[in-house]
């Protein structure tokens, strides 16, 4: 049987035509997740009347699409194909960049929106395009917002993908998912003003600001004669300003007391002052292009070195003079956040240290923490919440990744087979990209295991890493891509289903309040 036969068998079945958006939104909330006919599923979540005409998500055979059907012709901005079966007229529109457009002119929901007033934010970054729908699902059951559509720079190059067509991706999964609560996306560790435009102009609300290339960390390295013969290369009235600002003042807060030294003051003024005049820049830029309807976050977390509290306050009091509207701020914390494994250092260390970045925060307008590389960083993650109050933004991504590669070994062990000796292979170049200490080593030897017991890589922190940071080679493989992105859309049910668990799982040691009014479902 056709798609459109199974689809028009399906909208009898269920008389879908004929209920009106109340009845429609009972199924979604009592219902179950799609409903079935041979190889097609309607995802329930996505059934939506407007004007007369149903909309909804089905795949059918790996191919998801939009569908409009009518009892009768109509009118629409989608480009597809358009059918009739049995009476019932049919727009059958594929997930292009230009139908995300129309799908977020009619369905307001899809658009995301600036997040700035809720307390807990979680940023899913989403390399394939496919997570956004898992991430809700996790999402929705807990007090918190998702940013789905968090790409940087360097993850588009690797991906081949843009930023319109990440956003594209999530709006169509939210309206897949009937996700009407609010959503971001997140131009992330964008440095230059041209990359924020090409964020903005995709939608983005959110704009992570990485300022590694306009900071001066080698200052915190400088002598006492190399500080003053800097600082006497600094104009006049900045000079003045900050030995009577700072040099000899105490500052106190929240679980903090800081004073500043003259070397101190300096060293500050030497790392950081280009940086927050750009910053204050970047700003303005927003605020003229958004109004009020942006998120800035400040970066300063791509550092060797962890942010000292006396330069976190210096950063966010600077941040706060200039009046530049943070949202969230990152520091560089002390220990080792590394990609795809759990926390690396004392975690009372970093609890004492983590409670002073909380109180500098809750001192100018308790903007909050950030915390990137944030995915499985079990340990701590009851510290992150308890002392932000849940006045946070936790930053994923990899995790998402490695749960599609989870699927796979699950579901298609030779594809996996094929996937992890290729990412021996893109290791070393990978490595250029990203910090981790993996020793591959230890790992046992693939060719000596038996097909259930691959996925015990994902249990192994170097496995792990190395499936982590690899992910632009084998996207780009022309033997795995393919084969990679089929076996996902034909075992969806897993993909999602791991990457759900995994996703509560990190929401329930933060100690997020559960929303009681969303049902979960198996």
């Amino acid at each position: 049987m056709s798609a459109i036969s199974d689809l028009t068998a399906l909208i009898g079945e269920y008389n879908l035509l004929e209920k009106k958006q109340a009845e429609l939104d009972r199924i979604k909330a009592e219902g179950p997740r799609d409903i079935r006919r041979g190889a097609l599923r309607i995802y329930t979540g996505s059934l939506y009347v407007l004007d007369n005409v149903l909309y909804c998500i089905a795949m059918k055979e790996g191919l998801k699409q939009l569908y409009l059907i009518a009892s009768g012709p109509f009118e629409s901005g989608f480009e597809g194909k358009r059918l009739t079966e049995g009476g019932i007229h049919i727009l059958q529109a594929p997930l292009t960049k230009e139908n995300s457009r129309e799908l977020r002119r009619l369905f307001p929901f899809t658009v995301p929106v600036s997040l700035r007033n809720q307390r807990t934010t979680i940023g899913c970054g989403d390399r394939l395009g496919m997570a956004s729908a898992a991430h809700l699902r996790a999402i929705r059951q807990f007090d918190a917002y998702p940013v789905l559509a968090q790409q940087s720079i360097r993850e588009l190059n690797f991906t081949g993908r843009d930023f319109e067509g990440v956003v594209a991706d999530a709006s169509f999964l939210v309206f897949q998912e009937g996700y009407e609560e609010g959503w971001g996306a997140d131009g992330d560790h964008l440095k230059t003003i041209a990359d924020i435009d090409s964020a903005l102009d995709a939608g983005m609300p959110m704009i992570t600001l990485d300022l590694t290339e306009v900071l001066h960390p080698e200052a915190a390295g400088f002598d006492e004669q190399t500080l003053e013969d800097r600082f006497s290369l600094i104009d006049d009235t900045i000079r003045e300003y900050i030995l009577a600002e700072y040099v000899g003042k105490k500052f106190s807060g929240d679980h903090y007391a800081i004073s500043f030294s003259y070397a101190e003051a300096v060293t500050c003024t030497l790392m950081y002052w280009d940086a927050l005049e750009f910053a204050a820049e970047v700003d303005a830029h927003l605020r003229a292009r958004r109004g009020d309807a942006y998120d800035l976050e400040i970066s300063i977390d791509e550092t060797t070195s962890p942010t000292l509290p006396a330069h976190h306050l210096f950063i966010t009091r600077e941040l706060h003079r200039r009046n530049v509207a943070v949202n969230s701020l990152a520091p560089r914390f002390i220990g080792d956040f590394q990609k795809a494994v759990d926390y690396i250092g004392d975690p009372e260390e970093f609890e004492q240290q983590f409670i002073v970045h909380c109180g500098i925060a809750r001192s100018f307008g308790a903007y909050k923490i950030s915390v990137h590389s944030g995915s499985d960083k079990f340990t701590v993650y009851p510290y992150i919440g308890r002392h932000t109050g849940r006045r946070l933004h936790l930053k994923t991504a990899g995790t998402s990744w490695l749960e599609a590669v989870h699927a796979i070994a699950r579901t298609d062990p030779q594809l996996f087979r094929l996937m992890y000796r290729k990412a021996l292979g893109y290791f070393p170049e990978a490595l250029k990209s990203y910090h981790i200490t993996a020793d591959l080593s230890v790992l046992p030897d693939i060719d000596t295991l038996q097909n259930d017991e691959l996925e015990q890589y994902f249990d192994l922190a170097p496995s792990r890493q190395l499936l982590h940071i690899t992910y632009g080679g084998l996207l780009k493989d022309p033997e795995v891509r393919g084969r990679f992105f089929t076996a996902l859309n034909e075992h969806e049910d897993v993909h999602y289903g791991l990457l759900e668990k995994h996703f509560v799982k990190h929401l329930e040691l933060l100690r997020l309040p559960r929303r009681n009014s969303v049902r979960e479902q198996p």
